[in-house]
């Protein structure tokens, strides 16, 4: 049902934006302990079913168990896994069946590209843009986070200093623009691939999530939830980058980006570029959390 300012009633009553919501982890979320990220994603999906897709996977045998377990007190009611082996299967009508009823879709980790080169352009990919249209969820994590954008960063090693060269990068599915995403990020050392993938184009920001951490967005803001930090690059000051010139095998040079570090409960406007203080709410959560833990 439609309300007068846009958005829409979820089969809990209560209020959804349209456009809906993302929920883009950086990885190895708790599915054990405090679960902060799960319980956001079910407050977020406010009752309705969440279809949990494990395309990214090569050998995805244990990943929906996973979510079955880690849901299964948290009154979230999952749909059949959504698995594809190739683009074909896309096609098979039943490969809809999970989709049919969500409010929300789950993208496990794994390799990226196969979210991309599998769903893209299909009848499984238009489904899940329906479902966000319409006010629902979409959550990634790892490669599932990084195919939410635009264009996600692929490839880039982070066991050294970052090389002019060393950066594949690909179109991603598109749900969120202006942005390229890296996750696992200081768990990985990936501050380098992060730096160079904004210096190829300084219009676009650059976002690292940490593991067990995520940012919730919702129209052209996010807050971070989570265990870790989000660190956030913005290139729109750089003076003066060897990306262009530079031999592949050269260290990759910058000056003047400039880096934003947020942790729980903060935020980031994406249209002004700066960051949001924790609310005197969320503070106050927080706090009432942290006093219940330790009583």
């Amino acid at each position: 049902m439609s309300e007068k300012n846009g958005s829409t009633k979820t089969q809990a009553g209560q209020p959804r934006r349209a456009g809906g919501t993302l929920i883009i982890i950086g990885g190895h979320e708790d599915k054990e302990g405090e679960r902060v990220i799960l319980k956001e994603v079910a407050r977020q999906l406010g009752g309705g079913p969440l279809a949990v897709t494990t395309v990214a996977s090569h050998a995805p045998e244990g990943y929906y168990d996973a979510y079955v377990r880690a849901f299964a007190d948290l009154e979230v009611e999952l749909t059949d896994e959504l698995y594809v082996t190739d683009r074909a299967e896309t096609l098979q009508p039943g490969k809809l069946r999970s989709l049919e009823r969500a409010r929300g879709v789950f993208f496990s980790g794994g390799d990226q590209l196969r979210i991309t080169s599998q769903i893209g352009d299909t009848p499984v990919e238009r489904r899940i843009r329906e479902i966000y249209e319409a006010g629902g969820v979409i959550c990634g994590t790892s490669a599932g986070a990084s195919a939410m954008c635009e264009t996600m960063l692929v490839y880039g090693r982070s066991d050294t200093s970052h090389r002019a060269g060393d950066l594949n990068m690909a179109p991603g599915l598109g749900l969120i623009g202006g942005v390229i995403i890296d996750q696992h990020f200081a768990e990985r050392g990936r501050m380098g691939r992060l730096l160079g993938a904004v210096a190829q184009n300084p219009r676009v920001l650059g976002i690292g999530i940490d593991e067990d951490t995520a940012i919730v967005v919702q129209g052209r803001a996010f807050r971070v939830i989570g265990s870790g930090a989000v660190y956030v690059v913005d290139g729109s000051e750089i003076s003066h980058s060897n990306i262009a010139e530079a031999r592949q095998s050269e260290v990759f040079s910058v000056f003047d980006a400039r880096l934003h570090v947020l942790s729980s409960g903060q935020g980031f406007d994406l249209t002004t570029r700066r960051p949001r203080p924790a609310t005197q709410e969320q503070d106050n959560g927080a706090c009432a959390e942290s006093e219940a833990q330790t009583a």
